[in-house]
């Protein structure tokens, strides 16, 4: 299992040139699955993302996490405008 985590300042869904749902400041994460992942893997990665703290406090230091934030995720086709310089990738075949 792999995923892109982007910090992003917005995020919308469109549907039917809809917008069915939008974020601010959260993650955007691209993730992909192949055959021989497990639960395991899925729960390893999500707890990872989860728990980076790539989130500004009110020092503005990136000291909070997603769950600092409180920013809910769905499936979704998305536009998005990336707060970088935060991208990160992860597979959860390399646990390092």
């Amino acid at each position: 299992m792999r995923a892109i985590i982007q910090r992003v300042s917005f995020a919308k869904v469109v549907v039917d040139e809809k917008i069915v749902g939008e974020i601010g400041n959260g993650l955007l994460v691209l993730a992909g699955w192949e055959e021989a992942d497990t639960s395991e893997d899925l729960e390893w990665l999500s707890g990872k993302i989860t728990r980076l703290r790539i989130f500004n406090d009110e020092a503005g230091l990136m000291n909070l996490a997603l769950n600092d934030i409180n920013i809910f995720g769905a499936d979704m086709k998305v536009s998005l405008l990336n707060d970088g310089p935060v991208t990160i990738f992860m597979d959860s075949k390399d646990r390092e």
